[in-house]
């Protein structure tokens, strides 16, 4: 549940349903160590086990199991679901992912 500063009322609440509601990145409280913001994946390169670069996360997906990376590059597009099995060291500082995925999966 949240509060809009602006919203004092049921009507202009209803008024605004379906709008997005956004925050402020700095307003975020700081990620928790092994956690991070979708947005701070989106963008960064995914490398495999081997060194290949197998695109960059355009977008990520909830499945109720896990979170999933879509990653898009030259490979087409895949999918890798975000969990510890293939997702490796996550660098925010060089931008990149590093998956045990290959392209045959």
């Amino acid at each position: 549940m949240a509060q809009l500063e602006e919203v004092t009322g049921r009507e202009q609440a209803e008024a605004m349903r379906g709008l997005k509601v956004a925050v402020s990145k700095v307003e975020l409280p700081p990620a928790e160590d092994g956690e991070y913001y979708w947005s701070d994946l989106i963008g960064m390169d995914v490398i495999n086990a081997e060194g290949l670069c197998l695109g960059k996360v355009v977008d990520l997906m909830e499945t109720g199991a896990n979170d999933v990376l879509v990653i898009s590059g030259e490979h087409g597009q895949i999918l890798i679901p975000f969990v510890a099995a293939y997702v490796g060291d996550v660098d925010t500082q060089n931008k990149q992912i590093k998956v045990e995925w290959g392209l045959d999966y």
